[in-house]
């Protein structure tokens, strides 16, 4: 697994932006709803579990363009911690309760006893899946990749598989 699901976030991020936003003003700020998210589920290297993974997420609701600001931090059952910021994209499906959002963050890492990662700059994207309850509640599962993209020698990453509950505010 490498940065794909931050070129697809960019991509079609644009391409919405460009198709639906720039009459007026590509990235003009509007506000939607805000959500806390809480995470949790299992943390892999090379195929292999290595642990488990505590992840928190704060979506904004400050949106430019198609492109919504976001927060998170993790903590692993290894005890490294990631923390981080970035953009949600939500992929415009057409479904009622559904959908489908990807990311890209960038943030800094520590290892401490976890898997070293190559450096302390470190790249979070992935995709999200779920579906929105009637009293505004989300439920979603959750795939991410991590890595340096590049930034150092050793940048094969790790990869998490997480249930997500989002709570709006």
């Amino acid at each position: 697994m490498d940065g794909s699901y931050a070129v697809l976030t960019l991509v079609l991020g644009l391409w919405d932006m460009f198709a639906n936003y720039c009459q007026s003003e590509c990235l003009a700020r509007r506000d939607t709803g805000s959500y806390y998210s809480v995470s949790a589920g299992s943390l892999w290297r090379r195929e292999q579990q290595i642990g488990n993974e505590l992840y928190f997420r704060a979506d904004t609701g400050r949106m430019y363009g198609p492109f919504e600001l976001t927060f998170g931090a993790s903590l692993s059952s290894l005890n490294d911690f990631w923390a981080g910021a970035g953009v949600i994209y939500d992929v415009p499906l057409g479904l009622n309760a559904g959908f489908v959002k990807l990311h890209a963050m960038g943030g800094i890492y520590d290892a401490t006893d976890g898997p070293v990662l190559g450096g302390p700059i470190e790249f979070r994207s992935g995709i999200e899946a779920g579906f929105e309850a009637q009293n505004g509640w989300r439920y979603a599962l959750s795939f991410d990749h991590r890595s340096s993209a590049g930034l150092y020698p050793d940048s094969s990453g790790v990869e998490t598989l997480l249930m997500r509950l989002s709570v709006p505010f």
